[in-house]
């Protein structure tokens, strides 16, 4: 009603002085919600890139090593670069190697590289999750660091974003580099391109060695290609995301001795995961959350999942009532019978343990990852990474353990 008013407003400005008294009640209405939806809009675009000349914006942030990171920590260095990166962005993966390359390269000579994690976890949606093994969290980015070898801080700025709103990055990577007084003297990428084969411009690290010359920086600034950074306003598509991926039905279908041969050549053309597991194994229902959510960080690629429940058919209610509360909307079964041995060796003759057990099978029903036990859910996740397609290989390359 307050919008349709809103709307009347806008087109009918002349015929205000006909209005009645009460009138001016829904004429202040609409001012409240145009200046929202106008305060709205402002939030998503307020946040400018630091302008070249400008001083650095002070920090204090939690690092990976469990220690507070500020500004004046730094003060040594005669160059500072601060790069604005994360965990889940395939271009920022790519580009973790050279980060600490130049860390590597250019300590010894008074540069100091600090990178900062921009994004607010709960703005990431999950499908866009798809290239990566986790999120953007303080404790995912340990992981990471750790997996990856890094070399250099790694902070993070995903509880308030207040350092992110000060330097405006644009995308991850965002690079910013600073002189022995702290003014900006170059901003933008690292380089002209993710491909390393295909780098022609190394600007950042140009800007360092003029810098370290006392020259001028040749070029200033350059565009930035990556992930868009993931302000606090991106929560409101996530929930709706995932509220719509809760709502979709779950269903749970009987597997007998011939379906479960069928599901083992794999005939879904996707690289496909299938776990066993029962409402009466503790890790099986541990895990059946994190298989959900790998199965919605992946199902936009050529990725599918199958659970297969080993309870007894007259079990199946508990079973569909634990898959619902998952909200496991992938296809699952439930063995059509008593006989377990005999369903386990129609599906893989040599699987002779119990449950969790988890296949991973190329198109072609090659086994690329089997575990009979508890999951290590990233090794497993990194596994389908390195197996999945992609159009450049180094994503995939990327997966393959350092």
């Amino acid at each position: 009603m307050i919008t349709r008013t809103c709307e009347n407003y806008s087109l009918m400005p002349a015929n205000l002085h006909r209005w009645a008294a009460s009138s001016v009640k829904s004429f202040l209405a609409c001012a409240i919600v145009l200046s929202a939806a106008v305060s709205s809009a402002s939030t998503q675009e307020s946040h400018p890139t630091l302008t070249i000349g400008s001083h650095a914006p002070d920090f204090d942030l939690p690092g990976i090593d469990g220690k507070m990171h500020k500004l004046a920590d730094y003060s040594s260095a005669k160059v500072l670069v601060i790069v604005f990166t994360c965990n889940h962005c395939p271009i920022a993966q790519l580009y973790e190697d050279r980060l600490k390359q130049l860390t590597s390269d250019y300590k010894s000579k008074g540069v100091a590289l600090v990178a900062i994690q921009p994004n607010d976890p709960k703005a990431i949606r999950i499908d866009e999750l798809d290239s990566a093994d986790m999120s953007d969290s303080l404790a995912e980015m340990k992981i990471r660091a750790a997996y990856r070898h890094f070399n250099y801080p790694y902070l993070y700025d995903g509880a308030t974003q207040s350092v992110a709103n000060a330097y405006g990055p644009k995308a991850t990577p965002h690079v910013f580099i600073f002189d022995t007084q702290r003014i900006l003297r170059y901003e933008g990428r690292v380089d002209n391109s993710y491909r390393k084969e295909l780098v022609k411009s190394r600007d950042a690290q140009n800007a360092i060695e003029a810098l370290l010359a006392d020259k001028p920086v040749p070029v200033t600034h350059t565009g930035v290609f990556g992930c868009s950074t993931k302000w606090k306003y991106k929560q409101e598509s996530s929930e709706a995301e995932e509220a719509k991926l809760n709502a979709e039905p779950v269903t749970l279908g009987a597997a007998d001795a011939s379906e479960l041969k069928k599901l083992r050549g794999n005939p879904t053309g996707k690289y496909l995961l299938v776990n066993f597991w029962a409402t009466w194994c503790g890790p099986c229902v541990h895990e059946l959350p994190e298989l959900v959510d790998t199965y919605r960080m992946y199902r936009g690629r050529d990725f599918d999942l199958v659970t297969v429940s080993a309870n007894m058919p007259d079990e199946r209610n508990s079973a569909l009532k634990l898959l619902q509360r998952v909200h496991a909307s992938d296809r699952n079964l439930l063995f059509a019978s008593g006989d377990t041995e005999a369903l386990q060796k129609a599906f893989d003759s040599s699987w002779e343990s119990g449950v969790p057990y988890t296949v991973l099978l190329s198109p072609a029903g090659e086994v690329l990852y089997r575990k009979e036990g508890d999951l290590d859910i990233l090794d497993l996740r990194r596994h389908i990474l390195a197996s999945l397609p992609a159009d450049y290989p180094g994503f995939q390359r990327y997966w393959v353990r350092p």
